[in-house]
């Protein structure tokens, strides 16, 4: 066809209606509260390259690891989070525990984040450390990214509690959070 545009299809794109899958979300209420011993709460925004807000973007939050002595390690928890119209999320789930090593060495407490949002094709996959956490100078991951990066990784503790930590997601650009490769 000579002189036909082309536009992208549905499996191209994402948006602009990406929104419109979270809303069950936004209305449930986090299982567990900072009231339950051994929970934390993880809170920050997402932010595009130009540090706007990301107002559609869905974050899921998979615990490191738990291990039971029978059944070996098992992922420990898992949450959805859904930004608002400022890209505010907040997630309230169980404090990770140390992974006990494989064939390297033990990994901090951390979680594992996937990020969606409106305009990625795929998800992005990053992790979330603990700024308290001693184990961090020594978890094989964080030690092998550049150390000028490796705050994008670090949630700090926040309002002097210790189980509040902020950590904000940077899509692009200057300070951009590290994500890993699939």
């Amino acid at each position: 066809m000579s002189g036909s545009v082309s536009v992208p299809a549905g499996s191209q794109t994402v948006g602009p209606y990406f929104r419109i899958g979270l809303e069950y979300l936004m209305e449930r209420t986090p299982p567990l509260t900072l009231d339950t011993a051994g929970t934390i709460e993880i809170h920050g925004r997402v932010l595009d390259r130009d540090g706007a807000p990301v107002p559609d973007a869905m974050l899921e939050f998979w615990s490191a690891a738990k291990v039971d002595g029978e059944a070996g390690v098992f992922p420990a928890g898992f949450l959805r989070a859904v930004t608002d119209g400022d890209g505010r999320f907040s997630a309230v789930m169980e404090r990770p525990t140390t992974v006990p090593p494989g064939d390297e060495r033990a990994q901090a407490p951390h979680l594992l984040v996937l990020v969606f949002a409106r305009g990625l094709l795929r998800h992005l996959i990053s992790r979330v450390y603990f700024a308290d956490e001693q184990a961090n100078d020594g978890d094989p991951v964080l030690t092998a990214i550049p150390e000028e990066r490796r705050a994008t990784l670090i949630a700090q503790r926040d309002e002097g509690r210790a189980n509040l930590y902020r950590w904000d997601v940077v899509l692009q650009g200057t300070g951009e959070t590290v994500f890993f490769a699939w």
